[in-house]
């Protein structure tokens, strides 16, 4: 019974204009975040993006993708460590990461915000060894999430 409340809950969201609205924004901010990081001169699998996820190829740099998403962790940033294509890595390293944006659109950021989501995750990853870069990015991160609600968490 709870799996077909969940989804007759979920079809209900599904059925509200918000919701279109909301997937559109997500999409948006997804575009936006993979442009964001290709002017930094990152590589993306599929060289953009046309839904909420898009993957870094980072074959080209000394750690692996698992390493990556372990220090983005540090400093506050949720990526998952994901395969790329031709990778040579084991896949429990792999050599590429997988960035969303169903939350942070959640919490009612657009694609302004992406460019400074870009620049923590370059920030982190141009410097993976540094505890006082990933320490500053957390703060940075934290300071600029306040402006934004986030879902299920009273005000602070």
């Amino acid at each position: 019974m709870n799996t077909i409340a969940a989804l007759a809950v979920a079809l209900q969201e599904a059925a509200n204009s918000s919701f279109r609205v909301y997937g559109q924004q997500i999409v948006h901010n997804a575009k936006a975040l993979a442009q964001a990081l290709l002017e930094r001169g990152y590589e993306l699998v599929t060289g953009g993006t046309d839904n909420h996820m898009l993957i870094l190829d980072l074959r080209d740099r000394p750690l692996s993708g698992k390493a990556y998403a372990e220090r983005l962790s540090r400093a506050g940033i949720i990526a998952n460590f994901n395969m790329v294509p031709g990778d040579r890595r084991h896949p429990a390293l792999t050599s590429g990461i997988r960035l969303g944006t169903p939350a942070v659109t959640s919490m009612g950021m657009r694609e302004t915000e992406m460019v400074q989501i870009a620049a923590f995750i370059d920030s982190v990853c141009r410097q993976p060894d540094d505890q006082e870069v990933h320490a500053s990015v957390r703060r940075d991160a934290a300071d600029f999430c306040t402006a934004f609600d986030v879902p299920g968490i009273p005000d602070r």
